[in-house]
């Protein structure tokens, strides 16, 4: 399996899946809040329905709230994928 291309340095891929649509969306805006991002992109998250939302963050560019929030946070290599990530 080919690995996916990876974002450019600062950047960061986001996948948003929910049953609800308007859920997905409003996630989407949180994110928009804190970070520079491009405009989502939308898909069917499957057969059952449900909303797929996909949007490239500027990880470089937060609010300042944010900032030090991250900071704080930042988690070692040693973590581990859902199952279902690469």
């Amino acid at each position: 399996m080919k690995s996916p291309e990876l974002p450019s340095a600062g950047h960061a891929e986001v996948r948003i899946v929910a049953a609800d649509p308007e859920a997905a969306r409003h996630v989407a805006e949180v994110l928009r809040r804190c970070f520079a991002a491009t405009e989502a992109r939308s898909y069917p998250a499957g057969a059952d329905g449900g909303t797929r939302l996909h949007l490239t963050v500027d990880t470089r560019r937060t609010a300042e709230p944010v900032r030090s929030w991250l900071l704080t946070s930042r988690s070692s290599r040693d973590d581990h994928t859902e199952p279902d990530e690469i």
